[in-house]
């Protein structure tokens, strides 16, 4: 019988201890899951522990911690200075996108609050809002942002498909690019240059409403972390030529890369070529004025562009249209910051395209 007591507790023992295993490599499993190489930084940052902490915006109100810590994380992008993440929110069963700010890359302090609470406050309806921010005990830094099912616009012009042979889409695009950056230059007591934008960072819902992201983003990152984001920007083709450092980016600077964008849509070419043949120039905006000095005017835009006037009943695009749309296009690309219009001046001439 003492035998049989001792074998039972044995067996209970041994059921308790596993228990206490499988809950604590289930507690690191979540602690890690949305993790990174950055934990590596992390202990060179410093031992200090900080204090867990959530601030919700605008549409995060019922963000919790343990819904950003419990969220399933799938990788879709990484850069220097992070990583993004689509997230599913098992509580609500709702997705969104999250961003892994590096500790040593983000600022330090009070002053990364700061514009953390002024992001946080702004909303446009082709602004992607931020709607929570977690900072965690080893410095972890998280912005949670709604999630865009139809993905980026580079993805939408490499593809090809038969929306970005619209006419009707391209004018939606473009039109929406602008009003957004027209709220961050203009609507704003304190206005802000997006600092990053190009088409990977405009974002589109499943009616191809555009989405400006990044924006200010360089605002919380130490200015190494900034100079590298304007190194990714010129590697990619969007960055002005005359901006040297992050700190010097203007509203002219973002009015340059926006007009880079407009070339995209129009030539459905990326703004690097790096398929090079004697006949084509690396750069898409020099392509384009030595298409122009050669009276090339077939490689001004894709010819599909007219075709679309099928799909497009009830608002047919002329060529006329299509070449004011590019001229305003190479005024944005001008290489004279002077030169270029402001993003009031694009809007007005968008808007008298599109009548």
């Amino acid at each position: 019988m003492l035998r049989l007591l001792l074998s039972l507790s044995s067996i209970a023992f041994m059921f308790i201890l596993l228990l206490v295993i499988f809950f604590c490599r289930k507690r690191a499993a979540r602690d890690d899951q949305l993790g990174d190489i950055e934990s590596k930084e992390q202990k060179h940052d410093g031992d200090e522990s900080e204090m867990e902490d959530i601030i919700t915006f605008s549409g995060g109100e019922d963000l919790t911690i343990c819904d950003i810590l419990d969220a399933l994380g799938e990788v879709i992008g990484k850069s220097s200075y992070g990583t993004l993440y689509k997230a599913l929110f098992q509580r609500s069963s709702t997705v969104r996108l999250l961003r892994f700010l590096r500790p040593l890359c983000a600022l330090k302090g009070e002053e990364f609050f700061d514009v953390v609470r002024l992001l946080g406050c702004i909303r446009h309806p082709n602004l992607v809002p931020l709607l929570g921010f977690y900072a965690g005990p080893r410095g972890e830094k998280l912005l949670v942002h709604p999630f865009y099912w139809q993905g980026n616009l580079a993805q939408l012009i490499k593809d090809g498909n038969g929306e970005s042979r619209r006419w009707a889409v391209i004018y939606q695009i473009s039109i929406g690019m602008a009003m957004g950056l027209d709220h961050l230059h203009t609507g704003l007591q304190k206005p802000i240059v997006h600092g990053n934008l190009k088409s990977k960072n405009v974002l589109l819902d499943r009616n191809y409403q555009p989405y400006l992201s990044d924006f200010g983003i360089y605002l919380l990152l130490n200015s190494t972390s900034g100079q590298e984001i304007l190194e990714a920007s010129a590697a990619e083709g969007h960055k002005a030529h005359e901006l040297i450092k992050m700190r010097d980016a203007s509203p002219e600077t973002d009015i340059y890369s926006l007009g880079v964008i407009f070339l995209e849509l129009l030539s459905r070419k990326e703004p690097i070529n790096e398929k090079l043949t004697p006949d084509e120039d690396f750069y898409l905006p020099n392509f384009m004025r030595n298409a122009v000095l050669d009276h090339r005017i077939s490689d001004l835009y894709h010819p599909d562009l007219l075709l679309s006037n099928n799909y497009d009943k009830g608002n047919p695009v002329s060529e006329e249209s299509i070449l004011k749309f590019f001229q305003l296009a190479m005024a944005c690309c001008s290489p004279s910051p002077s030169l270029r219009p402001n993003i009031r001046q694009v809007l007005v001439k968008l808007e008298e395209i599109g009548k």
